[in-house]
């Protein structure tokens, strides 16, 4: 199995809509959702604690309208952008896996 090489450029900053999220397949076949609200960008495993679903039942549609929180599609739990923690839902209290990276010269890179 492939692996995503420390340093890998996954986007740009500037690739996500702010507030937004957006939808990146790693060389391992890993998907994750990095989500930008101003300078705070954050990296979440895209699978619901709930059932392992991924969260987006159209692609790349991840927030609710309001554009405050993540949504999973499936089963409408609603999940916080700064730290990934279920708000409301069947997986309430229970967080999406936090994915590290790093921001270098406006670009988002694996770790």
């Amino acid at each position: 199995m492939k692996t995503t090489a420390p340093g890998t450029r996954l986007c740009a900053v500037d690739d996500i809509p702010d507030p937004g999220a957006v939808d990146i397949e790693l060389e391992n076949g890993a998907d994750i959702i990095i989500t930008r609200r101003g300078k705070t960008i954050r990296a979440f495993k895209n699978a619901c604690p709930h059932q392992g679903t991924p969260l987006e039942t159209f692609p790349g549609r991840f927030l609710t309208r309001d554009k405050q929180h993540l949504l999973c599609t499936t089963h409408g739990a609603r999940f916080r952008m700064d730290n990934g923690m279920c708000i409301h839902g069947p997986c309430r209290g229970k967080p999406l896996q936090r994915v590290h990276i790093r921001l270098m010269n406006g670009e988002i890179r694996t770790i």
